[in-house]
């Protein structure tokens, strides 16, 4: 139980620090592209492919730690992260077929569910 709480104090440390990063570079950057999100999702794929290296192949983070900085403050911060790292994985285990799978499914039927997802609010506050 004492690790899941690690992992939900560490989710809500990285939403913080997604809202707080995100917002600024968008305020700097300007409105005419999702610059805070790219961002973001440039920061959080890159940092945690350095915390996954560090995690696994040395003892400088206990499990526990692992998986609060990963799981949670780097999965609040941003799930685009794991898409990367595990798709990398995929790659490095020769299977491109299966990153390429994961990354035209992921793209796609993400944004597929985005379209529906909006169809369905929109009919849900009666906008249809």
């Amino acid at each position: 139980m004492a690790r899941f709480l690690w992992i939900c104090l560490g989710g809500a440390a990285g939403t913080g620090a997604r809202y707080l990063l995100a917002g600024w570079v968008q305020r700097a950057a300007g409105p005419g592209f999702p610059y805070g999100t790219l961002a973001v999702n440039l920061i959080g794929s890159f940092a945690l492919g350095v915390l996954m290296v560090i995690g696994l192949q040395t003892e400088l983070m206990s499990p526990t730690v692992r998986l609060a900085v990963t799981t949670g403050a780097m999965g609040g911060f941003t799930t685009y992260s794991t898409f990367s790292y595990e798709t990398l994985g995929l790659i490095q285990q020769g299977a491109w077929g299966s990153a390429a799978l994961n990354i035209g499914v992921t793209l796609t039927a993400c944004l597929a569910a985005s379209f529906l997802g909006l169809a369905v609010g929109r009919w849900l506050v009666g906008m249809a």
